[in-house]
């Protein structure tokens, strides 16, 4: 009977990426940060006693050693690599289908588009001047550099982007405003599958787009069947998350070993007041964030430290602001009170535009490494440090180990050398944890602010109804489940 009531009733609308958090819970519950910072401290420790200088061991069977502990963490971050970009492209789909109509979704989209550009130029110029203010890069010395090739997958696509900014900063300036309405059409995804097949999320993200407003105009009973699939598909991908998000404390350890067993106690000392500084650009970066969602969202900065700890814990744990998209959803909706039509559409597109986090990080590793190598950037160049910083955060694929390789691409426009990356990529590996965790926090206050500024044809109160009742709708066919088996 319970079945039959779903069966007639599971039309009223989507099932929404809160129901998909509870493998995620259970994560949070065996407080997977607390392990994930526990392999942090091993494998720092244990890449300290294993480094050659140490004495205890040679340098080859060091460097062979940390390949072998890193292999664990090589093969983590492959998975989500390989799984974000199909949960992206469904929770961004789906998460259309939940705007009430294609009006509130045209007029929700173009404000949260400014937010979006505007709340980053903001976080790129914020990681600028404390960078230009405390000058991490002389506390730094010089000589301690690596002079040294980054290997590796990681290193091929340095190189790949370092040889694209070389030929964009060779070309002729009238060429360029030639090429320009050219690369404005590249922009849009031709070839949507071929945009997939090459991780390009900014086109993923526009087919996504498209394809969800296509499928909201048309009748339900066309576009029912591909939101099921891509409500299968979502499912899969977060029970895939969910798994291999338990070996996340392994990985770390490994990596992190790797790391220090290459770079060695010196260059982690010379590099703390860097990684201070960076942490300090952020915790700025979240106060702001607070003050925003006390100005413009109505909520208060003590409530909302409260409200965002489940996601920002869980993104610091598993370092990737995507695979948490169901605990921010479930936080935006039960605990900001957010509406549905809103938390649903804004926090998939949020994981890969709205990179407050990144953009800071980006642009106060850029300074860094100008003040390493004694450069001087002059406005003109700082100016196009912000533009370049923040397209290269829109965009960036909410995952783990990507940071490093558009890091490279920043550092090339506007002419940073890049053998500083192998100096602080082992830091890297932990303050992208911060970096993820900042980046959840500004979609859920991009949640709060919409939320009070967007109108729509649906009352509040109806919509929230609305939400309830599909609830205990996707409750009871949790149960006839349970019951069945």
């Amino acid at each position: 009977m319970l079945g039959k009531l779903f069966s007639t009733l599971e039309n009223v609308s989507p099932k929404s990426l809160k129901f998909l958090t509870d493998p995620l819970n259970r994560l949070t519950r065996g407080r997977l940060w607390l392990q994930v910072l526990i392999g942090m401290v091993l494998g720092i420790a244990t890449g300290l006693f294993l480094n050659p200088d140490s004495g205890f061991v040679s340098l080859p069977v060091a460097n062979a050693l940390g390949e072998w502990l890193a292999l664990p963490g090589n093969l983590f971050l492959v998975f989500i690599q390989m799984i974000v970009v199909p949960l992206i492209l469904a929770s961004i789909v789906r998460g259309i289908a939940a705007a009430t109509d294609v009006r509130q979704l045209k007029s929700t989209g173009m404000g949260l588009g400014v937010y979006f550009v505007v709340s980053t130029i903001a976080a790129a110029v914020l990681g600028i001047v404390i960078g230009l203010t405390l000058k991490p890069g002389d506390y730094v010395d010089r000589a301690v550099a690596p002079q040294v090739e980054l290997q590796g997958p990681v290193g091929e696509m340095v190189a790949a982007e370092v040889e694209k900014a070389k030929e964009d900063a060779n070309e002729d300036p009238a060429a360029r405003l030639k090429e320009l309405p050219g690369k404005i059409t590249d922009v849009l995804p031709s070839n949507p599958l071929g945009s997939i097949v090459r991780g390009d999320m900014l086109q993923i993200v526009i087919f996504a787009i498209v394809l969800g407003v296509g499928l909201l105009s048309v009748p339900v009973a066309s576009s029912k069947p591909l939101f099921e699939l891509l409500g299968s598909v979502q499912e899969v991908s977060m029970a895939i998350v969910a798994n291999v998000m338990r070996f996340a404390p392994v990985a770390v350890f490994g990596l992190l070993a790797q790391v220090m067993i290459k770079t060695g106690p010196d260059v982690l000392t010379g590099l703390v007041a860097y990684a201070a500084v960076v942490v300090f650009g952020m915790l700025v970066l979240l106060v702001a964030y607070l003050l925003t969602a006390m100005v413009l969202g109505g909520r208060s900065p003590v409530f909302m430290l409260k409200a965002i700890r489940e996601p920002l814990l869980l993104g610091f744990s598993t370092n990737s602001s995507a695979a948490t998209m169901p605990v921010t959803v479930k936080t935006a909706e039960e605990v900001l009170k957010v509406r549905p039509s809103l938390s649903q559409f804004i926090v998939p597109l949020g994981a890969t535009m709205n990179m407050g986090g990144t953009a800071l990080y980006q642009a106060l590793a850029t300074i860094f490494m100008a003040q390493l190598y004694q450069i001087d950037l002059p406005a003109s160049v700082l100016i196009a440090l912000i533009a370049t910083t923040v397209g290269a955060s829109i965009g960036t694929p909410a995952v783990p180990g990507v940071g490093i390789v558009v890091l490279a691409s920043v550092l090339s426009s506007v002419g940073v050398p890049l053998t500083g990356l192998a100096l602080i990529i082992g830091l890297d590996r932990i303050l992208e944890r911060f970096r993820a965790s900042l980046n959840i926090t500004g979609d859920l206050v991009a949640c709060v602010v919409m939320d009070r500024w967007t109108k729509s044809e649906t009352p509040r109160a109806e919509e929230m109804r609305e939400a309830a009742r599909t609830e205990f709708l996707q409750e009871v066919k949790n149960e006839d489940v349970v019951i069945s088996s």
